[in-house]
């Protein structure tokens, strides 16, 4: 019924067992399930989680809103969940031809595990394949270069996780992938001009989509033929005609044990991932300041990905939504060298905008595309930040590989930081305590009872 690439997936998804999973795989998906945790928490205030936990309300169930005493529809749970997570653009990243945030795959896998009682270490195991699925289409093609939005591959890279969790044949797979696929394309509209609340729900819609698709497909639903080769399937409807690069799918036409988390970055700073350098560079910058009065005018060189995707847009000189600054890489280096730090109270409206930070920006900042820079990415994200002072000295400061790139990562004591951090607002010590400890053993036996009572409070 299907085509080769959503046989070669299904076969990858149900040749992965528990006991094939390496021991640095496991303890990676728990610090991710840790960062996830956290930045869904610092979140739930928000707009966008708001009215996702009202979407969920109205759908119950028996599956834990994170953070709440509301119980919902595992679907409805896991789009809720996912909002808050990606919120505050603070999940975690991976950089290709194709960027994506494959820590979307886990609230949605989380709340399914939940719903089924399945043992922490299957969780465990469906996420590490989500994370494989996913991260490999982000090398096969792009998508951003056709109009269409990375979401598309969290769809395909959940109802790989989901099907693999709820132990389903691969023809089964097969049909939850098409069914995940087909119907549900997401156009890059999305992040294109003045960002709405819909930024952040995008992906978590896409694995509600494919949480639907792979309860379908196990319920005995086909779906269409030939997702991905057929006349009107995904190569000649998203990528123009262009198929996937077949060197990327090595590793799953090998069956080699899900690593590819390894190879993703955890965000340092509340920031679309392209500006995680510009931040380290202008902090180190502030740093030689000392004087946020000295700046005279601000020069930003970057790479093409980047330019592309936050700084050519003219809403990202004039930003009015969170969605829009954390997404202008020069607004936020104005902050961050005005300030000397980035939080989430960053993009609060009022900071945004502050009249001096928008005479800095629109008055005394330019934005250019190097070259250089631009040929040093994906393995790096370099940029590259200049300023000139009042009294005419000349400071500048490059970072290609930001703190958690994985060239660089954070040690676990710094994600445990990055979470208590996240969650001071909310929870109190003992609380967060307790939610950290049960992260970090997900794996025992228990492991995902003890997650969830905390995050059910």
């Amino acid at each position: 019924m299907s085509d080769e690439i959503a046989r070669m997936l299904a076969a990858y998804t149900s040749g992965i067992t528990v006991d094939r999973l390496p021991n640095e795989t496991v303890h990676e998906v728990e610090r991710r399930v840790l960062d996830s945790i956290g930045v869904a928490i610092a979140a739930l205030d928000q707009d966008s989680p708001t009215a996702a936990r009202r979407y969920a309300a109205a759908n119950p169930g028996d599956v834990t809103v994170w953070g709440t005493d509301l119980r919902a529809a595992p679907e409805a749970a896991g789009f809720a969940n996912g909002v808050a997570v990606r919120y505050l653009d603070f999940n975690d990243t991976y950089l290709s031809r194709e960027p994506l945030h494959p820590s979307d795959v886990i609230p949605a896998l989380v709340a399914l595990a939940e719903s089924r009682a399945v043992a922490a270490r299957e969780l465990i195991a469906s996420i590490a394949v989500a994370y494989e699925v996913g991260v490999t289409l982000c090398d096969a093609a792009s998508l951003r270069a056709h109009g269409w939005d990375h979401v598309n591959y969290i769809a395909v890279a959940v109802a790989c996780g989901a099907g693999r969790l709820l132990g389903l044949e691969p023809e089964r797979i097969e049909h939850a992938i098409s069914i995940a696929v087909v119907p549900h394309a997401a156009m890059r509209q999305t992040r294109a001009g003045e960002l709405s609340m819909w930024k952040g729900a995008a992906a978590a819609n896409s694995a509600r989509n494919a949480i639907a698709a792979t309860l379908l497909a196990e319920a005995g639903m086909t779906g269409p033929f030939e997702p991905f080769e057929g006349e009107m399937g995904f190569f000649r409807q998203l990528l123009g005609g262009e198929r996937f690069d077949e060197a990327a799918f090595g590793p799953l036409r090998a069956g080699e044990p899900p690593r590819r988390i390894l190879d993703t970055y955890v965000k340092r700073w509340p920031v679309e991932y392209h500006a995680q350098s510009a931040v380290d560079a202008a902090l180190r910058l502030r740093d030689e300041l000392g004087d946020p009065a000295r700046i005279d005018t601000v020069r930003i060189d970057t790479f093409g990905a980047s330019y592309q995707i936050i700084a050519k847009d003219p809403e990202k000189w004039d930003p009015k939504t969170r969605e829009t600054a954390d997404h202008s890489i020069q607004y936020i280096v104005c902050a961050a060298l005005q300030d000397g730090a980035v939080t989430s109270r960053t993009f609060d409206l009022a900071r945004i905008r502050r009249p001096d930070t928008l005479e800095l920006l629109q008055g005394r900042t330019t934005v250019h595309e190097d070259a250089a820079l631009t040929a040093g990415y994906p393995e790096g994200i370099p940029n590259r930040i200049t300023v000139t002072t009042t009294d005419g000295a000349t400071l500048a400061w490059e970072v290609a590989h930001p703190r958690g790139h994985a060239r660089n990562p954070m040690t676990d004591e710094e994600i445990a930081l990055k979470y208590r951090a996240n969650v001071a607002g909310r929870w109190d010590d003992a609380r967060a305590a307790r939610l950290e400890a049960a992260a970090w053993s997900l794996h025992d036996d228990g492991g995902l009872d003890r997650l969830l009572e905390e995050l059910g409070r």
